[in-house]
């Protein structure tokens, strides 16, 4: 199996990162962070992570290291903007590590993946292509919980706030961008992808509500009698 996942952001002190995530402390969310990764990836499996693992000076550089050391799976590493050149080096010598890269091609079942830690455009959303002729962008870096933030230039979050403070499955990803691709992006006569619509009740070119589910059943739109829209 693989996952992707990023911003762990170990022993990082600042409550604007920890606090979001539900946590009191870093040491709670180093602890939680640890124990909901190796609940789901299995010593077997590959996982991709997007950069900025670990934070801290001296005191906390070996308990960093540990933490990574900890994680199941043979781990692929792509830079972030907090891992410098010492940690970089220190991560390369560990070993659960398979590589560590500034960035990484990925293909998967027919599918392109951009692997980064900044949010990169890749694909244009209106572009009309299926998802298996686009490069896909998975990214982390912006602390968002929404993992469509940058969706319009063909990217999508994978760092722990976005997902429940856990990993994701490259499975799942691809179902997911599925499920909100627009149908017209396709010829369903042709096309072997089968999706959800998106709302039927949605006046916009692009997909900017997040409070609709995926299965069209609206939550917070509402008719608007003038042009038989609904809007929010």
């Amino acid at each position: 199996m693989i996952y992707i996942t990023s911003d762990f952001h170990f022993n990082h002190q600042k409550e604007f990162i920890y606090e979001p995530r539900g946590f009191h402390s870093p040491e709670e969310m180093n602890e939680v962070l640890l124990e909901n990764y190796n609940s789901i990836v299995k010593p077997e499996d590959e996982v991709y992570i997007l950069g900025d693992l670990m934070l801290g000076g001296a005191v906390f550089h070996r308990q960093g290291l540990e933490l990574i050391s900890s994680l199941n799976g043979h781990l692929h590493l792509v830079r972030g903007n907090h891992d410098t050149d010492l940690r970089w080096a220190a991560y390369s010598k560990l070993d659960n590590v398979v590589e560590c890269e500034n960035a990484i091609y990925l293909n998967y079942k027919k599918y392109h993946f951009y692997l980064s830690h900044y949010p990169s455009m890749t694909s244009n959303y209106t572009d009309g292509k299926s998802l298996k002729s686009r490069t896909l962008n998975l990214c982390g870096h912006s602390h968002t919980k929404d993992p469509w933030f940058h969706w319009m230039t063909g990217s999508y979050h994978c760092e722990v706030d976005a997902n429940d403070n856990k990993p994701i499955s490259i499975d799942e990803i691809i179902d997911n961008m599925r499920h909100w691709l627009p149908l017209e992006d396709y010829d369903n006569d042709k096309c072997e992808e089968k999706i959800i619509p998106r709302c039927d009740k949605c006046v916009y070119d692009f997909i900017s509500c997040h409070d609709n589910d995926r299965d069209g059943k609206c939550k917070t739109y509402k008719r608007d009698p003038p042009d038989g829209g609904y809007y929010g």
